[in-house]
């Protein structure tokens, strides 16, 4: 290495031999030198040493200015301890506990009886820690002892888990309820039949009687366990965005048709003057309007009509609407009406062959697809039911 530069004295020797070789082949002295002088000059150019680019020295171990950089963007709330006080905390840790606890002692910070033990033990460990920053929140705080009393304490969220793992707890045990009602009445009365049909004391009538409420029971059962299977297809599916085009016009007046029926169908009016194509699953949005016209013909007033409207929205979505002329829906049941197996009156929703997934369905759909849901109700003035989807986009956006 010379002067920063590793030269390449084989090539050189390579170069000269290059030229001695032209000369003895009797080619010309200066094109041979040209040659010699390019060939030189290129073994010259790539000897030289590259320069380093940001080449950055190790300068010691972390400051505390360091330190503070590389956690203040954390998710995670960090905080960093010495002698149980406070001495940083990332951003999301001041979010949380507010800009004052820097400098705190930790026990006033935290005012919780779990992390006020877990630093009085000292070492590292972990506790589960409810209500650190509101009243239903789950936190797992974990202490990382790093020596000469700084200790490292990590911040970890569990109310999501805590919900979904409730939510899934309540699911089941309101399907079970659900299922066990229409089975014990239709064992109830198969008992009835059979004990009558033993000692011969069940007339016809009252045995057409049982068996009719057994069938009842039976569709009933039916289709919540129909229910069931659609909505857990349309959970496994959210996240997948449908890509078929479909005309929505008729497929709206085909579905609000089905279900009104033959029986209904004088109280169902269709405003659906314009189409539009969107990109959708027909079948699981053919079940949307399916449960929104059949919900609207339950709940409605009987001697009025139910509407059906397509809307055009702006430039990007077109609007759905819904409407019964009924009772209405009072305020403080519209937040729920969503969850699964919610009823405002489950006498009345029972008696009229309801399940309560009927909108948790919807909802579903509607997230599938990229829309809006929207219930608006008032009492003595009927539920109109509004869901915007996105149009199919132009060619080229």
């Amino acid at each position: 290495m010379h002067g920063g530069r590793n030269i390449p004295w084989t090539g050189f020797f390579f170069a000269f031999a290059a030229f001695a070789g032209l000369l003895v082949m009797r080619i010309d002295f200066w094109l041979a030198l040209a040659v010699l002088l390019l060939w030189c000059g290129t073994l010259w150019l790539s000897s030289a040493t590259p320069p380093e680019v940001n080449r950055r020295e190790d300068t010691g171990p972390f400051t505390r200015d360091s330190l503070a950089q590389l956690v203040e963007h954390s998710g995670t709330p960090i905080l960093f301890t010495e002698k149980s006080r406070i001495t940083m905390a990332s951003r999301s840790a001041r979010e949380m506990l507010g800009a004052h606890i820097v400098g705190q002692d930790v026990r006033v910070a935290l005012r919780h009886p779990e992390a006020i033990a877990l630093f009085d033990r000292g070492g590292s460990g972990s506790v589960v820690i409810h209500g650190l920053a509101r009243r239903r929140d789950i936190w797992r705080m974990s202490r990382q002892a790093m020596g000469g009393g700084t200790a490292l304490v990590e911040l970890i969220n569990q109310t999501a888990e805590a919900d979904i793992s409730r939510a899934h707890t309540d699911f089941v045990a309101n399907a079970s309820h659900e299922l066990r009602t229409p089975l014990a009445s239709i064992i109830g009365y198969v008992e009835t039949l059979q004990e009558g049909q033993d000692d011969g004391k069940t007339d016809p009538a009252t045995a057409r009687r049982f068996l009719d409420t057994i069938h009842r029971e039976a569709r009933r059962l039916q289709s919540l366990v129909n229910d069931l299977m659609s909505l857990s297809r349309v959970e496994a599916e959210k996240h997948d965005q449908p890509a078929e085009t479909v005309s929505l016009r008729p497929l709206v007046e085909r579905a609000a048709r089905d279900a009104a029926g033959a029986e209904r169908m004088k109280r169902l009016q269709l405003d659906c003057d314009v189409d539009c194509l969107v990109l959708g699953d027909a079948q699981q949005l053919e079940q949307l309007v399916r449960n929104l016209v059949d919900n609207a013909l339950k709940y409605g007033d009987h001697d009025k009509p139910v509407t059906v409207t397509l809307i055009p929205g702006d430039r990007s979505d077109v609007e759905l609407q819904v409407a019964d002329q009924g009772e209405g829906i009072a305020a403080e049941h519209l937040p729920h009406l969503t969850r699964r197996f919610y009823r405002t009156d489950p006498g009345r929703s029972r008696a009229s062959g309801g399940t309560g997934l009927g909108l948790a369905i919807v909802k579903h759909i509607v997230e599938r697809h990229r829309g809006r849901l929207d219930i608006r109700s008032k009492q003595g003035s009927g539920t109109t039911v509004s869901v915007r989807i996105p149009l199919k986009p132009a060619s080229g956006e």
